[in-house]
């Protein structure tokens, strides 16, 4: 029967440290990922957000919305038409 190596209680301790250390950088690293995306889909809808956003304020105000819809509209309108271009590497740096 081969003989199997037990770790002695040093060798056992100092595994611990590096998974740590491994779980931490993989949770740092969804994180950053999270982040990214964030920041990208509030860059392409934040105009949009924003006027959505004055106009529930005014409507709970009181105060009529209309140009904050309105103003929400033609940035939907303009994230749409952004959205539906065709972007690639040939275009990049131009201002399309």
């Amino acid at each position: 029967m081969p003989s199997r190596t037990v770790p002695t209680q040093a060798q056992h301790r100092s595994l611990k440290p590096a998974q740590r250390g491994q779980g931490m950088t993989e949770y740092i690293i969804i994180v950053a990922l999270i982040a990214v995306a964030a920041i990208a889909v509030y860059q392409f809808f934040g105009q949009t957000i924003r006027a959505q956003t004055a106009g529930i304020a005014k409507e709970v105000s009181g105060q009529s919305a209309a140009t904050s819809i309105s103003n929400a509209k033609s940035a939907a309108d303009s994230a749409e038409a952004e959205g539906s271009k065709k972007k690639g590497l040939d275009s990049y740096g131009s201002a399309q």
